[in-house]
C-alpha cells in the first residue's frame, strides 16, 4: 500500500492506494507551514482508512513549495556562481539577465574562470587552478556557503566541475556545491541558471525535508519517503535534498499521471483545475509530455526537464472584481482560504466556485441556497469567458489534427464544460478531485541524461548502450529498484553542422520504487 500526498496552493490532498485501487482519501486546506498541512491530511487519511502506519510501503509527497519560493523571492540562500568558460562566453555574466530582485537576493558573487571543454569532451583550455582558488578565497571571505559550478560542455566531460568541487569543499569546509552536469542539458546559460536556482534552494530543502521526515517518523510510519519530480516520477528524500529544482512542476505532473491512471488512458489531454490555477498538459505513453522549449521560472530561463503546460490564473478560488462599467474580471485567488471566504461556504467574497454553483454546475459544493438569488444568465456569461480561455489552452498543446479526449481533474474540475472545440469528448473519472495525489502515489522513480557523441555508425551502438546504463544508474540513485528499471525513451538527433559524425542523445529511464526492506531484529 502507498500513500500519495499533493500540496496545492489551496488544498493538501492525500490518498491511500492498495495496488491501483483507491482505498481512502482526505482533503485539508493547505497551511502556511507545509509540514503541518501534510500531517493533518495524513492523520485524517489513516483514521478514515482504518489501517496501521506499519502497513504502508511508501509515502510519496508532491509539493511546489520551492517553485513558490523562487516566484516570491523568499527563503533563498545567497549563492556564488562560477562559470568555467574563459576565453569563450563572457558577454553575458552569470545571472546577467535575471530579474533584479531575484539577482539581488542571491548576492554579488559571480565569477568567470579559465577552463571548459569542447562538444566532444576535449579540453578547450587548461583549468587555471590559481585563478580558481583566488575566487574561492573571495567567496569564503564573503561568508557564502552555497556555490554553483558551470563549465562549458560539462555534460560531455564533467572532470573540471568535479575537480573544482573537490578543491572548493577542501578549502571551505561545509560548503554546498552544485554541479551543472547533474542538473541541466547541454546549453550553457540555461544550464547555469538551473544550477544556480538549485543551489539557492538546498538550504530550504534540508529544512523542509528534515521537518517532513521527522513528522513521518513521529506519526509512526516506518516506510521510505519519496518526493515527486517534474516528469511524473519520484526521487527518494535524500536525492530531493540535492535537487529541489526537480520538484518545480511536480503538482501538474502528478495530476496528468493521476488523470491517466484514473481514466485508464495512456494518451489524452488533461485539464487540472485547482483552487488557484489551471494547468493543461498532455499525457503521452503514460507520462506528461516534456517541453522542448526552455522553461521560464520568474523570468529565469532554464533547460532541465519540465512538462509542457499551458497555465492560466483561473481556479475555483479566483475572486470576481466587478468594475464600474459592469465588467467582471478575475482577481487573485483566495487560495487556502476558499472554504472560509467563498459565499457558498458562508463567506463574503464572491469566487468562481460561487459562480459555478449559481449556474448549476456544482450543486453539491457548499450551500447553493446562499447564491440562489444570483443572476444565472450573468454567471453563465462569466463561465463562457473561462471556457474560451480553456479552449485556447487545450488547443495550444495539441500537436495533431486528430481530436483527442480531455480528462478533467482537480477540485474545481466542474469549471470544465462538457464540450470544447478540438476535443472529441470530456471525461471526469471517479475520484478526479484526487488525481494529483493518485499520480504521486503511483509514480515510479526515474532519471534522464543528455549527451553528445562523436562516433561512427559502427561505434554508436556501444556509446548508446553506455548511455543507457548511465541513465539506468541515475534512476536507481533516485530510488528505483535496479531489477525493474527500463528505458522508456531514446531520442537521437544528428548534428549536421559538424565536419564529422556527431549525434546528440537524450535517454530516459524509469523503474518501480524500492520497497522498504524489513529491519533485522535486535540480537
Amino acid at each position: 500500500m502507498r500513500i500519495g500526498v499533493d500540496v496545492g496552493g489551496t488544498n493538501t490532498d492525500a490518498v491511500l492506494m492498495a495496488g491501483d485501487r483507491l482505498v481512502a482519501h482526505a482533503k485539508r486546506p493547505t497551511s502556511a507551514d507545509v509540514t503541518l498541512g501534510i500531517e493533518q491530511a495524513l492523520t485524517a487519511l489513516v483514521a478514515s482508512a482504518g489501517v496501521t502506519m506499519g502497513e504502508v510501503d511508501a509515502v510519496m509527497i508532491g509539493t511546489t513549495h520551492f517553485l513558490n519560493a523562487v516566484v516570491a523571492v523568499q527563503g533563498l540562500t545567497p549563492t556564488a556562481a562560477i562559470r568555467f568558460a574563459v576565453p569563450s562566453p563572457r558577454a553575458i555574466p552569470p545571472m546577467g539577465t535575471w530579474p533584479e530582485a531575484l539577482s539581488r537576493a542571491l548576492g554579488p558573487h559571480r565569477y568567470i574562470c579559465a577552463g571548459g571543454h569542447e562538444y566532444d569532451g576535449r579540453a578547450a583550455l587548461p583549468f587555471d587552478e590559481r585563478m580558481f582558488l583566488s575566487i574561492v578565497d573571495r567567496i569564503a571571505a564573503g561568508g557564502v556557503r552555497s556555490v554553483a559550478l558551470t563549465s562549458v560542455f560539462s555534460p560531455m566531460n564533467a572532470a573540471l566541475e568535479e575537480q573544482a568541487a573537490g578543491l572548493l569543499e577542501e578549502r571551505v569546509p561545509g560548503v554546498t556545491v552544485c554541479r551543472s552536469h547533474e542538473i541541466g542539458h547541454i546549453g550553457l546559460l540555461r544550464r547555469e541558471n538551473a544550477t544556480i536556482l538549485n543551489a539557492c534552494l538546498i538550504g530550504m530543502a534540508n529544512w523542509v525535508f528534515d521537518g517532513v521526515s521527522a513528522m513521518i517518523a513521529r506519526l509512526g510510519f516506518t516506510s521510505p519517503v519519496y518526493v515527486s519530480q517534474n516528469d511524473g516520477t519520484v526521487m527518494d528524500v535524500d536525492y530531493a535534498r540535492r535537487f529541489p529544482i526537480a520538484t518545480f512542476a511536480s503538482g501538474p505532473s502528478n495530476s496528468i499521471r493521476g488523470a491517466g491512471l484514473l481514466s485508464g488512458r495512456d494518451e489524452c489531454v488533461v485539464a487540472d483545475i485547482g483552487g488557484t490555477t489551471s494547468d493543461v498538459g498532455v499525457l503521452r505513453h503514460g507520462f506528461p509530455r516534456t517541453s522542448v522549449d526552455n522553461v521560464g521560472v520568474n523570468g529565469v530561463y532554464t533547460n532541465f526537464r519540465m512538462p509542457e503546460l499551458r497555465s492560466l490564473a483561473v481556479g475555483g478560488g479566483s475572486l470576481l472584481d466587478l468594475r464600474a462599467d459592469g465588467e467582471v474580471v478575475l482577481a487573485d485567488s483566495v487560495g487556502r482560504d476558499l472554504h472560509r471566504a467563498a459565499v457558498v461556504f458562508g463567506g463574503t467574497r464572491p469566487t468562481l466556485t460561487d459562480v459555478a454553483v449559481a449556474a448549476g454546475l456544482a450543486p453539491h459544493v457548499g450551500d447553493a441556497g446562499l447564491v440562489a438569488d444570483w443572476d444565472r444568465g450573468r454567471c453563465e456569461d462569466i463561465l463562457a469567458d473561462i471556457h474560451v480561455r480553456l479552449a485556447e489552452a487545450v488547443n495550444g498543446v495539441r500537436t495533431t489534427i486528430r481530436r483527442p479526449p480531455l480528462v478533467a481533474v482537480g477540485g474545481a474540475g466542474f469549471l470544465v464544460p462538457s464540450r470544447l472545440p478540438g476535443i472529441s469528448h470530456v471525461e471526469r473519472p471517479e475520484h478526479h478531485a484526487m488525481a494529483n495525489a493518485v499520480g504521486a502515489a503511483m509514480a515510479q522513480a526515474g532519471a534522464e541524461i543528455d549527451r553528445v557523441f562523436q562516433a561512427s555508425a559502427d561505434d554508436l551502438g556501444t556509446r548508446l548502450s553506455n548511455a543507457e546504463e548511465e541513465a539506468a544508474a541515475r534512476a536507481v540513485a533516485a530510488g528505483a529498484d535496479p531489477d525493474s528499471v527500463r528505458i522508456i525513451s531514446v531520442n537521437l538527433q544528428e548534428l549536421g553542422y559538424f565536419d564529422n559524425e556527431v549525434t546528440r542523445v537524450r535517454i530516459r529511464a524509469v523503474g518501480d520504487i524500492q520497497r522498504a526492506r524489513p529491519q533485522p531484529e535486535p540480537v
